[in-house]
């Protein structure tokens, strides 16, 4: 299974010729994202996480291509035609097994609205958790961790990082962050890396690494 960096918290995942995508949002300029797409993951609602023309214009020029969400984003966006899926469930879409784990997104301020969030374990190898420190119920092989934002503190980043424990760990969530600010979180990941002896590292657009699955 190939991984393929987007812009932001976009990823392709793509097995056998098949391709789905997660978190095709407004901060993803890459104008094939949704390329050869046989399904479209959303963690939430954000529209760094989704944008609902871009998907409808997708959906125009296939007819077939599937969205998963949370009910929340089902019931924001019923002209998407979203299949809603929630915490511990499991379906199997174009010949990928999808785990959905977490309800809700991290906590931005107390005063804010926390929105519902579902993050996905595609193949029971790669863990996307959107806009979370969702922990799953099982071991995570590869895990894509946010590496900045409005609800991350990097003490946060790092302390997520040593709860999963995964084999390996690529940034997402990064178009908030500098051409400089990228090097200060890859010295945090380097740090960890150095600490856990395994792959961790940031993850930058157009970089892609196969995986086991």
């Amino acid at each position: 299974m190939k991984l393929i960096k987007q812009g932001h918290a976009c990823v392709r995942l793509q097995k056998d010729d098949r391709v789905i995508v997660i978190d095709p949002g407004v901060f993803t300029p890459e104008a094939d994202a949704l390329d050869g797409a046989e399904a479209i993951l959303i963690t939430h609602e954000h529209p760094d996480h989704l944008d609902p023309d871009r998907i409808r214009r997708a959906q125009a020029a296939d007819p077939g291509l599937r969205v998963f969400s949370n009910r929340a984003v089902a019931e924001r966006f019923p002209d998407l035609s979203i299949r809603q899926v929630g915490h511990e469930d499991r379906f199997t879409v174009a010949g990928f097994d999808i785990q959905v784990y977490g309800d809700l997104h991290a906590v931005v301020h107390p005063d804010i609205p926390v929105v519902a969030n579902s993050g996905f374990l595609v193949e029971g190898e790669v863990f996307h958790p959107g806009d979370s420190f969702t922990v799953p119920g099982q071991r995570v092989p590869t895990l894509l961790t946010p590496c900045d934002a409005p609800w991350l503190k990097a003490a946060e980043m790092l302390d997520y990082l040593r709860e999963i424990a995964p084999d390996r760990a690529y940034s997402i969530h990064d178009a908030y962050v500098s051409e400089i600010g990228m090097g200060v979180v890859d010295s945090f990941l380097a740090f960890e890396r150095e600490r856990a002896g395994t792959d961790i590292r940031v993850f930058k657009a157009g970089e892609s690494v196969e995986l086991r699955a």
